[in-house]
């Protein structure tokens, strides 16, 4: 099975080609839908479909109406595998191009689609399904990013042979604060758009719990905790030093991440945004306890912890913009050292306000977004072909769609998202999906041409224009 690396050295094509039509290098004729034949395809929602008929009709620009058709329901289409475990619904929710379910990925796919569950008892069910799944994963192992669909399996990536403690049913066990913070995020999601209570469970409390757990025990007040990694490819982006326990800290109150959402190696163990993000999940998780459980007291742990974590950001958090300012830290290390940069995976400094961890508005935010959209940030790229935010994940000179959709999803100027989506209609090299990366001078040189996240994301941000900036669907570019 193909790691996402092996993805982007080339490898990992043909999952794709059993899912969906085959691609070309040119738009078809027409722009015929390239999603899989209906008998074929994974799950299907009435209200998706018809989410997908009355926002085409809206759209002016036949490609980017081509790319919304395709790109909206590629989670759904693809990457969803349906059961039943304990008499309850179980969904399966792959990346696209790797057969595991990363907790971050599943999360963000499903969150598109949130807003339709209310319409919907086929999507209920499934996010009940996903819901439950993840409380099980996170019992398995608090500290895995992904796992595999059978929790007795053995790990068929490569990472079997990572220096950790592997257990069945793990895929990678890269610990990443936000692997804990999105299935938070999903369950309030779907608790605010539903009012259902069926998916919050003692099992899923109990998974919760853990997470909150897992999260103080990360803050390493009181020793390492028990995690450690180390990968035999001695890469600095796959693996941690001192032993898997990654770069000496100061201890602040801030929560350690091993592996930023990138699933590349942090420099420094204090990533701001997943700090952020952790914040505002576990507010998030603290509702849901309260209103869907009425367990107040389950609530108070996480809200302590979120409390606390934000005065550790207000206090330790920040650094300067070189331009007399302050702006958000990408990563610090609590002794006084900070890095500047951003990377296009959420959570990110640029997409704050998408997980509820600032205000899009707010003048910190601003400051902090500005400056990685620009050359102080060794990640952003400007080309020929467009300009956004890459990382380390997949190299220099890489832009990620994911970057450019956020950018848009955070203006607020007509012009600014005009660019984007010629951006986006210029660069995804005829497939009619969105990719992991193209090259910024060249976009038929891209990574993962099936990645179900940053196709939900683009569906996002249609969405989103329609309700902010109608006017512009009612354009061509």
């Amino acid at each position: 099975m193909a790691t996402r690396r092996d993805v982007i050295a080339g490898t990992g094509v043909l999952a794709l080609s059993l899912a969906l039509p085959s691609n070309g290098w040119a738009a078809p004729a027409g722009f015929a839908s390239k999603r899989p034949p209906k008998a074929q395809r994974r799950f299907v929602s009435k209200a998706v479909e018809a989410e997908i008929a009355r926002v085409k009709r809206r759209i002016a620009d036949p490609e980017i109406a081509w790319l919304f058709e395709n790109c909206y329901p590629c989670t759904l289409d693809t990457t969803v595998k349906m059961g039943v475990v304990d008499g309850k619904p179980d969904a399966f929710v792959i990346t696209g191009d790797i057969e595991a379910l990363w907790l971050r990925d599943s999360s963000a796919q499903l969150h598109t689609y949130v807003h339709l569950t209310p319409q919907d008892a086929d999507l209920r069910r499934l996010f009940c399904g996903a819901i439950q799944r993840q409380a099980r994963s996170i019992l398995l192992d608090p500290y895995a990013n992904a796992f595999m669909e059978d929790p007795t399996a053995k790990s068929s990536l490569p990472a079997i042979s990572d220096l950790t403690d592997m257990k069945p049913g793990v895929a990678e066990r890269k610990w990443e604060i936000d692997s804990l913070c999105y299935p938070m995020r999903l369950a309030h999601a779907y608790w605010n758009a539903t009012k259902d209570k069926a998916p919050f469970d003692d099992l899923w409390a109990r998974a919760m719990t853990l997470a909150v757990e897992t999260l103080k025990v990360q803050q390493r007040k009181d020793g390492p905790g028990p995690y450690h990694f180390q990968r035999v490819d001695k890469s600095p982006t796959e693996t941690l030093m001192f032993d898997g326990y990654g770069a000496p800290t100061k201890k602040i109150g801030l929560i350690h991440s091993g592996f930023r959402p990138s699933d590349d190696a942090c420099q420094y163990p204090f990533l701001i945004p997943s700090n952020l993000f952790a914040v505002s999940a576990l507010r998030m998780l603290a509702m849901v306890l309260t209103e869907a459980r009425g367990d107040a007291a389950a609530a108070r742990p996480a809200t302590a912890l979120a409390d606390e974590v934000d005065a550790a950001l207000k206090a330790h958090g920040r650094m300067p913009d070189g331009k007399g300012g302050e702006v958000w830290a990408y990563e610090i290390d609590g002794y006084g050292n900070a890095i500047f940069m951003d990377d296009a995976n959420v959570p990110s400094l640029s997409g704050l306000p998408l997980l509820g961890a600032a205000e899009r508005n707010d003048p910190l935010y601003r400051r902090s977004q500005a400056l990685a959209w620009s050359p102080r940030n060794p990640y952003f790229f400007k080309g020929a072909a467009a300009e956004g935010i890459g990382g380390t994940h997949v190299g220099m000179d890489m832009i990620w769609p994911m970057s450019i959709i956020t950018h848009a999803l955070m203006s607020d100027s007509d012009n600014d998202i005009r660019q984007c989506l010629k951006w986006l209609k210029a660069t995804h090299a005829g497939t009619g999906f969105m990719h992991e990366s193209f090259d910024k001078d060249s976009p038929k040189k891209f990574t993962r041409p099936w990645f179900a996240w940053a196709n939900g994301l683009f569906g996002d941000l249609i969405l989103d224009i329609e309700r902010r900036k109608p006017a512009l669907l009612g354009e061509t570019y």
